[in-house]
């Protein structure tokens, strides 16, 4: 983080239009164009599985395998992190993700589709790991929250867009939205490398930093611990349930085509944007326990009730109620890490520990609604996913309020102190 950030008097960081610095805004462009090019793809890859003959399970299995993959990649993504510098692995990353993608369009067996997907995970785990890590570095500790909200909202927008523009593109056939979301990944990757070649925040030559804070430093605040499970219950939701089970419910149950999917998960992505930017700032000024228990309440609530449905109106509906809710929790909830972690040194293997559980989410999520939906019902695999959110806002109910007390309190060390919201190492 500059050194601006860091000595800025403690009315400059309460200043409710601080400045943020520009690797924040290039990290939610980047953000924008990866999560359109995700959302074109979502909606027809499960059906595109079944194209192959295989079943419901197997089908959601593509997007086991790309999440198993994430995880195996995270923890050597951290580490490339420490030594080559978060540029270098988000783009390499990126690329990575690229090239794996736009061949799936060209996949002649199902084999063959899972296994393009699979080395797409290993990408996505190394820009992942990195864009996190960098976002809780370069955030000023007055406007945690605010660049969550952004950082978040990048994603929400180009989900919105994504879905919306791969319901466009059906008539050109399942395979048209790889080549589509692999050429996105291009251009992210070049406007990355172009942006923040000569940052000095950034740039691979930076070797002020402090070192890692050790994880078991980290993993005994309890707000930590919460955070991990709700990050497993925003994986298991939000990719297991919603991008694995949700465009199969819109076909198979309501009778509509892949281009309705789209327009499902756009309802969910529409919800989750109207309210994640002003929740960020509000997380700023009220904290974030609060927001975490309201949000992982509402999301238990709304998505159990989503199984339910029986018509498409009502599904979008339903659809928007569950994403608002979610996004009432996603900003608090990594602003809350970057508390817990601090900003004077890299994220490490508290950043790749954290990614990870949403990656066990999305693996669970992906492979258990998809044996619940095809041995019992669609309805059950919801429910079980609402009850994971509700457990998950019980847990925060025992942790700590993790925003520091005062601004003055961010510019000092000891991240872990009762600035936020923890016991005295």
């Amino acid at each position: 983080m500059s050194s601006r950030a860091e000595g800025e008097c403690p009315a400059a960081q309460g200043e409710a239009k601080q400045r943020l610095p520009r690797e924040v805004w290039v990290l939610v462009a980047a953000n924008v164009v990866v999560a359109l090019g995700y959302g074109v793809v979502a909606p027809v890859l499960p059906q595109y599985a079944r194209n192959f003959g295989v079943s419901i399970s197997a089908a959601t299995f593509v997007i086991t395998a790309f999440a198993v993959m994430r995880l195996v990649g995270a923890p050597p993504a951290g580490l490339l992190v420490q030594k080559l510098g978060e540029r270098r692995v988000y783009i390499s990353g990126l690329l990575i993700v690229a090239v794996s993608t736009a061949v799936c369009a060209f996949a002649e067996t199902y084999w063959q589709l899972l296994l393009f997907r699979s080395l797409g995970g290993v990408g996505s785990a190394m820009f992942t790991v990195s864009s996190l890590g960098l976002m809780i570095r370069i955030s000023p500790p007055g406007a945690r929250g605010r660049v969550a909200g952004l950082f978040s909202s990048g994603f929400m927008i180009g989900s919105v867009g994504g879905p919306i523009l791969g319901s466009l593109t059906v008539g050109f056939g399942l395979a048209a939205p790889f080549l589509i979301y692999g050429a996105a990944l291009m251009v992210a990757a070049t406007v990355v490398f172009a942006s923040l070649r000569k940052s000095a925040v950034v740039g691979p030559s930076e070797e002020a930093l402090e070192p890692p804070m050790p994880f078991r430093t980290v993993f005994r605040h309890r707000a930590y611990r919460a955070a991990l499970f709700s990050n497993f219950a925003t994986g298991w939701a939000s990719f297991g349930l919603r991008i694995a089970l949700v465009p199969l419910f819109i076909v198979e149950v309501l009778g509509r085509g892949p281009g309705a999917a789209g327009l499902a998960l756009t309802a969910f992505a529409v919800g989750n944007i109207s309210v994640v930017i002003p929740s960020g700032y509000l997380s700023d000024r009220i904290g974030r326990r609060k927001l975490m228990i309201v949000g992982l309440t509402l999301a238990a609530v709304s998505t159990s009730l989503v199984g339910f449905t029986t018509s498409l109106p009502v599904f979008l509906a339903a659809a928007y109620v569950a994403g608002a809710a979610t996004g009432i929790f996603i900003s608090p909830q990594q602003a809350a890490v970057a508390d817990i972690v601090g900003n004077k040194s890299r994220g490490g293997t508290a950043v790749a520990t954290f990614q990870m559980m949403a990656d066990f989410g999305s693996i669970g999520g992906s492979l258990l609604v998809g044996l619940i939906a095809q041995y019992t019902s669609y309805g059950w695999a919801f429910l079980v996913s609402g009850v994971i959110l509700g457990v998950a806002a019980v847990g925060w109910i025992f942790a700590p309020e993790t925003r520091p007390r005062t601004f003055a309190e961010h510019t000092q060390s000891r991240p872990l102190g009762p600035e936020a919201g923890g016991e005295v190492p």
